[in-house]
């Protein structure tokens, strides 16, 4: 090319237009010679300019790669005070605002490119390189190639590899046809639409704008279609051995990397990042849930890789030094240990015991002739060993993820101790997600077993949850095709058994303390559920607290009227039973379905979800002179998942007048954190919140004292009345959230803590008091609140049924809305649109909240039933009502709750 057709091609690069959220000194070109030897023009965002004026050393470089159909702007929020480090994001050759060449680029190509553009700025370590889309490959043969440099990888929404034998994703199928493609892509900007359209929510027009500004007419779209000609799936395509080296390559790349993943992306979906975890297993990974293959626009991606530069890199003062990151020590190593054993450890020592070898360890309500139906200790033993054995021989190893989705029962005990026996991860995510949240929880998991019943193998093959599968049954041959069904639980339990019948021992040591034993995911109640990750120690520490704190052994049985608990009693020793009830609907057991239950053990002691009280009150009326008697003869009665007001329990002492009535507080990442019964509740007289008790053995809880704006400070205190988020100590406390670094981190951010989301304060005895969630404290005008001040203020009133407290406007200057359920007017599980609530009832409530905590209350609503977590049924989704509060006093069209 001639100098005077270079200065034309200059000439006709276009002008760039102010891009929202960029400054445009920042924005600069550089001519490079590229892998031909021709001169190219390449157009990159650099921040040195912006780090030199405000007097910021970088600590190193971020090396963005965009992919297609983007370019430069993605990276736009990665420049900001929190990240002291250069950021340079380039436009690739053919794209953005890069020159456009009429070169056809192969992935190697552009690798080439990439390193004589970095050598070019003399571009030395440390850098971490950042990767999207087409980005992460390309920038992954950069980190391969220049590893001297390299200190860091970050990775979103990509994919290193595609194997022949494996279609490619849909819509790329569709993008790449015969036909389609170049109309898609450069004859039209459909390609580039549609991704821009992946946005959820989705993207503001100026936004979308600055997208598709470089992109204006065909000739300026040709690299589009040059990327999706270059998608390696062919063994014989050009790009196919390049894809092969870096993918294989990166198994050697043993630096800090992080994965930031949309679940939601159509293209890049999670078996991508399951691939890429098998090449960089030591990766910290976060999901961001809801986000799609925009994961930068979805989520505050840039928040996320502050916070895992200063955790893996130090602060500015410190040195540099990626060799000595580590991960996190888990807060339960700070705590008091508890007793050591193994998980499941006391199946068989009641089965080896003659006191107690053939009475019942579980009891199932419907045996299959309407009778309970009774499995002994010495039985469900033998069933443990079979199956864990059985598994063993099938090729379940030590360390793989099984989903077991079985309905609480004898097959679900059975299966999940079986696989604590022999160390694969049990992955708990019950029916009381809901479809949504199941699935959610099941592919988040990344689970490489499924054991399930037949309507969750049905839903696994609808929905596309990733695992081997394994039925709980024997299912007719059509079923097993249908469902892709490998074997099942019984005839892995028939191998089992044969092979202990002909003298094989069970070849599998007991697990090491410190390995992963299970996934419990949470109810969902603040945003979707989350994995709680529990080692070994951890789990047999919790069951050992929940066992100290319900006083359960062998003769006192466990009615579990909330399913999960149902898994517990085994490994405590106790005899379980789970009531005849719909496990997704908690709240709704009857009073006669708990006394059969309680009738099947004895004396037991006895489980609900804090939702069912009230149910179990309005049914008792339909309970016979059995029933009642059943009820009466209840040892104790034990209800958590959240705080229990008094008067509940009171209501309880005609059903249950011998039962002690305990209300435990915990959560799914810290099981038994404190207790108190009424007695204790009436002791401590009335407060702000609910009082749920001193510590349990081996917990120390602390206080985060919080700031005008409900933002916790760095002080921490034990001191009486200091209201803050409630920090937690325990040998208990769960390792790590699965696959979500950034929660994990904010949770950790108090070294030694679990800071557990929940507000309240300690009294002068000690006593924890909870006052909400941390993510809903009201930070009004008048001052700080938490939304069981308003709460509490509100149900005084009489017709109050509930009350949920919102909140619209600014932190710091918030306004207060009060929802209700009215006892006229509640409709369990028929949330809808709230209305203005009558005069009066609006004064009594105003009233009400103003003289408790002088407050004032600028809106009351009523509605058929607040929006609560399926699980518990109970907590109240108080973001749902400020959403709706704000949509409604904005004068906007507000959707039903």
């Amino acid at each position: 090319m001639t100098e005077r057709q270079t200065g034309r091609r200059r000439a006709q690069a276009p002008e760039i237009p102010a891009l929202p959220g960029v400054d445009a000194r920042l924005s600069r070109t550089l001519e490079v010679r590229d892998h031909t030897g021709t001169p190219r023009r390449w157009h990159l965002l650099d921040s040195a300019p912006w780090l030199a004026e405000r007097g910021i050393a970088p600590r190193g470089t971020l090396l963005a790669v965009h992919g297609n159909p983007t370019y430069s702007f993605l990276f736009r929020s990665l420049i900001r005070e929190d990240i002291p480090w250069r950021v340079i994001a380039v436009d690739q050759l053919d794209m953005g605002w890069s020159e456009r060449t009429g070169v056809t680029r192969r992935y190697q190509d552009r690798i080439t490119d990439l390193s004589l553009l970095t050598d070019a700025l003399s571009l030395r370590g440390p850098v971490v390189t950042v990767g999207h889309d087409w980005g992460g490959l390309i920038s992954s043969g950069w980190a391969l190639d220049n590893r001297h440099d390299l200190a860091g990888m970050i990775l979103t929404n990509t994919g290193v590899h595609q194997e022949i034998e494996e279609a490619l994703p849909k819509a790329l199928q569709l993008a790449s046809a015969p036909g389609f493609r170049t109309a898609s892509t450069s004859l039209t900007d459909a390609f580039l639409r549609t991704t821009l359209a992946l946005s959820s929510p989705p993207l503001p027009k100026e936004v979308q704008d600055a997208y598709l500004a470089p992109y204006r007419g065909r000739s300026r779209r040709l690299g589009i279609d040059q990327f999706v000609a270059d998608i390696p799936a062919a063994a014989d395509h050009p790009s196919r051995a390049t894809l092969e080296r870096v993918a294989q390559g990166l198994t050697e790349l043993h630096v800090p990397t992080l994965m930031a993943w949309g679940p939601r992306d159509i293209t890049f979906s999670d078996r991508f990042l399951r691939d890429l975890l098998t090449r960089v297993p030591h990766a910290d990974v976060h999901r961001f849930e809801g986000a799609s293959h925009l994961v930068w626009e979805d989520a505050d991606v840039a928040g996320l890789v502050a916070d895992w530069l200063r955790a893996r890199f130090g602060d500015a003062e410190e040195p540099l030094d990626p060799a000595a990151s580590t991960a996190w020590t888990p807060v339960s190593a700070a705590a008091e240990p508890a007793p050591g054993r193994h998980v499941g450890e006391p199946i068989a020592r009641l089965a080896a015991d003659p006191r107690h070898a053939h009475s019942p360890a579980v009891v199932e309500m419907d045996g299959g002739d309407g009778e309970p139906r009774e499995i002994s200790w010495s039985l469900l033993n033998r069933r443990v060993d079979d199956i864990a054995a059985g598994l063993l021989g099938h090729g379940v190893r030590p360390g793989d993820r099984v989903s077991v989705l079985i309905t609480p029962g004898a097959d679900l005990t059975a299966v999940l101790y079986a696989c604590l026996r022999i160390g694969a991860v049990a992955v708990i995510a019950d029916a009381g997600l809901g479809v949504a949240g199941l699935s959610r929880a099941v592919i988040g998991s990344h689970p490489d077993w499924i054991i399930a019943i037949p309507k969750a193998l049905a839903a696994a093959r609808a929905l596309g949850w990733p695992g081997r599968r394994i039925s709980v049954e024997q299912l007719p041959t059509l079923d097993r095709t249908a469902f892709g069904v490998e074997t099942s639980i019984a005839q892995l339990a028939r191998s089992g058994s044969l092979m202990r019948d002909l003298g094989a021992p069970l070849e599998a040591s007991w697990p090491d303390p410190e390995d992963d034993a299970a996934i419990l995911f949470t109810s969902g109640s603040t945003g979707p559920a989350k994995g709680a990750v529990y080692t070994h120690r951890q789990m047999s520490a919790m069951f050992t607290a929940v066992g100290d704190t319900l006083q359960l052994d062998p003769e006192r049985g466990l009615v579990a009227g909330f399913a999960p608990f149902a898994l517990l009693g085994p490994a405590l020793g106790a005899p379980t039973v789970v009531p005849d009830m719909d496990i997704t609907r908690p709240g709704e057991l009857t009073a006669s379905a708990l006394a059969d239950a309680i009738a099947a053990l004895g004396e037991p002691a006895v489980f609900t979800a804090p939702a069912a009280l009230r149910n179990i009150l309005d049914t008792a009326k339909d309970l016979d002179e059995h029933g009642r008697a059943a009820l009466a003869s209840a040892a104790s009665f034990f209800a958590a998942g959240a705080p229990i007001p008094a008067h509940l329990l009171r209501g309880l002492r005609d059903l249950m007048p011998h039962a002690r009535a305990l209300t435990p507080y915990g959560m799914t990442e810290c099981l038994a954190v404190a207790a108190i019964d009424l007695e204790g509740i009436e002791a401590a007289g009335e407060g702000s919140g609910v009082c749920v008790g001193t510590p349990v053995p081996r917990v120390q809880v602390a206080i985060a004292a919080m700031d005008a704006e409900g933002r916790t400070t760095g002080e921490i205190t034990t001191a009486p009345g200091v209201t803050g988020e409630v920090l937690i100590r325990a040998p208990h406390v769960r390792d790590r959230y699965l696959m979500l670094w950034g929660t994990t981190h904010a949770s950790m951010r108090f070294a030694g803590w679990h800071a557990s989301g929940d507000v309240g304060h300690l009294d002068e005895a000690g006593r924890l008091w909870i006052e909400g969630r941390a993510a809903h404290v009201l930070a009004t005008a008048a001052g700080l609140l938490t939304p069981v001040q308003v709460e509490e203020a509100a149900e005084s009133v009489p017709t109050v049924r509930r009350a949920g407290a919102a909140v619209v406007g600014p932190r710091g200057t918030q306004q207060i809305v009060v929802i209700l359920e009215t006892e006229d007017g509640y409709r369990p599980g028929k949330a809808g649109k709230p209305r203005a609530a009558e005069t009066s009832l609006q004064e009594a409530v105003r009233r009400a909240v103003r003289d408790r905590t002088g407050a004032e209350v600028v809106a009351v609503f009523t509605t058929r039933a607040l929006p609560t977590d399926i699980r518990h049924n109970s907590k109240i989704d108080r973001a749902a009502l400020s959403r709706w509060a704000g949509q409604t006093l904005r004068g906007e069209r507000a959707d039903s709750l």
